[in-house]
């Protein structure tokens, strides 16, 4: 299949910003055009200026939710050092991660017998009744965080970013800006740069609660959402897989809701379709499916016709909003989805925080 990625080489001119795993780069192809590019500093090194990059741009080309970016797939004449090689390279990780393509990376798991780790995840089976807070957009990050610590100040708070986004965390600007306030990130499956890395959701939310000690962990793909339109071609799917390994490992899956008025497409205003299938038809196990009060009439409205549909195991809980104003907008990292702030997606926003408050309380009432 010729054309599947589009090649380009150029030189670094500049250094634009940096954040936490990722360095934003201009970069002079050799017509003289310039574009921005990311580069992965753990992946293919340090870039400077004057250095030749090559760079895969087909998703740029195409227009496709790269954020505007080419992205660097070498530095072709300053290639990294190998990592120290005391002769036990394959006993310090074998955690391969976007495996069998030409930037796979090899990492340390959670529960590799090499980790810190090890003797407290070896026979872990249980969350203790953590709360999950499972979401479809990764937008809905910043917005559970500050419901969630608004209603109880301090909780330690971890995430599980899965593989249905972007891959590396280090892609995520709103991760960057959360750092101080959560006790880290889980990547699962193919995702990899989290502060842990684990092989799929089960042992990604076991690790967030026995080895960051988190109290509530909110499970989200990464940035980018893949979809088709169609029912089921759409990558929040796994918005139902992650309540039914919460259940399966004694957690309480707490579902935020993907509700909206502004989004331009039918089939994303009131309830999201995605919220539809992913918690009546994939998910298996019941959650609790928050829904926040005070919504607009005819939004409200839109949202308890989809919510009519879906099967009795879950639970629907209205949830107060009354201070989740103010929290979102001292959020920690800009809230943003589909290009839209929180004054032009409010509901979508606000029912991400009231989902973030319902279940900090459930660690105060138990």
């Amino acid at each position: 299949m010729p054309g599947m990625v589009r090649w380009r080489s150029g030189t670094v001119a500049g250094v634009r910003r940096r954040w936490h795993g990722a360095v934003e780069l201009d970069v002079t192809l050799g017509d003289g055009a310039t574009l921005r590019a990311l580069a992965y500093p753990f992946l293919v090194g340090e870039p400077a200026p004057g250095d030749r990059v090559l760079l895969n741009v087909g998703a740029l080309v195409m227009g496709l939710g790269t954020g505007g970016y080419a992205l660097v797939v070498a530095l072709p004449d300053r290639l990294p050092a190998d990592p120290p090689d005391d002769g036990t390279t394959r006993e310090a990780g074998h955690l391969v991660k976007a495996r069998y393509t030409p930037l796979q990376a090899i990492l340390l798991g959670a529960d590799e017998e090499a980790s810190p780790h090890r003797a407290t995840l070896a026979d872990a089976d249980d969350l203790a009744g953590m709360p999950v807070i499972t979401a479809d957009l990764h937008s809905a990050l910043p917005a559970i965080v500050a419901g969630a610590l608004a209603g109880r100040p301090g909780t330690r708070i971890a995430y599980l970013m899965t593989d249905g986004g972007a891959l590396p965390a280090w892609f995520s600007r709103t991760l960057a800006g959360l750092r101080d306030v959560l006790v880290g990130t889980v990547t699962v499956g193919q995702a990899f740069g989290g502060d842990l890395e684990a092989t799929n959701l089960h042992s990604g939310l076991l690790a967030a609660r026995h080895a960051l000690d988190a109290e509530l962990t909110v499970v989200a793909q990464g940035p980018g959402n893949l979809g088709t339109g169609t029912r089921w071609g759409f990558s929040g799917v796994s918005v139902g897989e992650a309540v039914n390994a919460a259940v399966a490992l004694g957690g309480r899956p707490v579902g935020s809701l993907r509700i909206s008025a502004a989004d331009p497409r039918p089939r994303h205003r009131g309830l999201s379709h995605h919220s539809v299938t992913a918690y009546g038809r994939v998910a298996l196990a019941g959650a609790d499916l928050v829904v926040p009060e005070g919504l607009d009439p005819g939004l409200a409205a839109l949202v308890e016709t989809a919510l009519a549909t879906l099967p009795p195991r879950h639970r629907v809980v209205r949830v107060a909003t009354d201070g989740l104003d103010a929290a979102l907008r001292a959020a920690p990292a800009p809230l943003s989805t589909m290009g839209r702030g929180l004054d032009a997606d409010y509901a979508y926003f606000l029912a991400a925080a009231a989902a973030g408050r319902h279940g900090a309380a459930l660690l105060t009432s138990g």
